[in-house]
């Protein structure tokens, strides 16, 4: 009575094992297909001038906050004690203003990474609706994301790669 529920476990293991070993997987490398599509150029072209944009914004309130320090220090003996301690209230002002705008734009729910997950998407979209398509054209059962860090690949045989056919899918041609 007592060998038999590990009889049957052993069975239902060694069903399961060979259910797994048989599936099918491949991988892609998803920087190299967003790296070969036009529109992950146009997105990178547009996310720089917004950075590049906002960069000088900060960067101009920054030499903002360094001239009114320089004038400070430089009117520093003409100024009482109260006129001294208002500029440097400005002062700090200035820079907390400097700081939120920052925050605003860089942090981590910042418009930046808004703005990159609004032109990402439907880029995105598009390369899992071809990552699913190829899928199931090719019975995998297990696709991994080679450019991924998570998913940790050591080393891959070139021929489980579909990257390639994910770019046939999209109408992407590799000219190299």
């Amino acid at each position: 009575m007592n060998k038999s529920p590990k009889i049957v476990l052993l069975l239902l293991f060694m069903l399961i094992s060979g259910t797994l070993t048989a599936q099918k997987w491949g991988y892609v490398d998803t920087e190299y297909i967003l790296n070969k599509h036009p529109d992950y150029k146009i997105v990178q072209e547009e996310l720089k001038k917004l950075s590049d944009a906002w960069k000088n914004e900060a960067q101009s309130l920054d030499k903002e906050i360094q001239e009114m320090y320089s004038q400070l220090k430089a009117e520093e003996v003409l100024l009482t004690e109260e006129m001294y301690q208002t500029r440097l209230q400005d002062i700090k002002k200035k820079e907390e203003e400097a700081r939120a705008f920052t925050s605003r734009i860089f942090g981590i729910d910042g418009q930046y990474y808004q703005k990159q997950a609004e032109l990402m998407q439907p880029l995105q979209s598009k390369i899992y609706d071809a990552l699913d398509r190829v899928s199931k054209r090719n019975n995998l059962g297990i696709l991994y994301d080679k450019a991924a860090s998570a998913t940790a690949i050591i080393w891959s045989d070139p021929r489980h790669d579909y990257s390639e056919f994910v770019l046939d899918e999209l109408g992407i041609e590799d000219n190299n």
